[in-house]
């Protein structure tokens, strides 16, 4: 409980000091770590079906786009998938291809009523590399968690 305490401690500061409209950031570890700390986390990833289908998924995550594909049309459902897909007392970490969309949708979740909602910073691939790659610094895949393709 101790360890759940200090990482949560940890995202609302981080929250605080980047200014952000919703609960806290979560590194992906910290991440991954709070989904096994509590039950009541959820991973809600926010990537398109082709980042899904092409990039790869993680395991038990709940899949909904922020934007669509073809096109990053805005998903004028988002809210309401989502409140048809988790708890409105669920603990969210949302999360994307490096942190912006989820971002985003934190900020949706929060303004629809959801009181704990958290984004993970560099997301899935993580933020460019010297060569414009991403993978290779940061992020989800980087850190060796769990995750899937095809």
């Amino acid at each position: 409980m101790a360890r759940l305490t200090e990482i949560l401690n940890l995202a609302q500061e981080r929250a605080q000091q980047m200014k952000l409209p919703y609960e806290g950031a979560l590194t992906p570890r910290e991440a991954a770590e709070l989904l096994q700390l509590t039950s009541n986390a959820k991973l809600v990833d926010v990537r398109t079906r082709a980042e899904l289908d092409w990039v790869g998924r993680i395991p038990e995550a709940t899949e909904i786009e922020w934007l669509a594909y073809p096109g990053n049309t805005s998903n004028a459902q988002f809210v309401q998938q989502l409140k048809h897909s988790v708890s409105s007392e669920a603990m969210l970490l949302f999360i994307c291809r490096s942190g912006a969309r989820s971002s985003a949708a934190a900020k949706a979740a929060t303004d629809a009523g959801f009181a704990d909602c958290y984004n993970v910073l560099e997301g899935f691939e993580g933020d460019k590399d010297a060569n414009g790659h991403r993978g290779t610094i940061n992020g989800w895949r980087f850190n060796g968690l769990p995750w899937s393709q095809g």
